[in-house]
């Protein structure tokens, strides 16, 4: 197997993608930051504030991502997706 090169704009853009998916998710169902996060277990809404906004270099990690998407009842998959150019 090759090395492969992936520049960390690349990694950002992967990051702000899931960000951006979920929060479509989140918001086409009618659930707040707060309800989320206490839903997968944060005591405040800090964690997923801060990854919408893109602050602090926060991101979801996979077990963010799994929680989630039981709480919001949709495949995992839905936030890893591209959006069409």
């Amino acid at each position: 197997m090759e090395h492969i090169e992936i520049d960390d704009e690349e990694i950002r853009t992967f990051y702000e993608t899931i960000a951006r998916n979920v929060k479509k998710v989140r918001k086409s169902k009618n659930v707040t930051q707060l309800d989320l996060a206490l839903t997968i277990g944060h005591k405040s809404v800090s964690t997923i504030a801060k990854i919408e906004a893109g602050l602090e270099n926060k991101h979801y990690n996979l077990e963010h991502l799994y929680k989630i998407s039981k709480a919001l009842e949709e495949d995992i998959c839905v936030f890893l997706e591209k959006e069409e150019a």
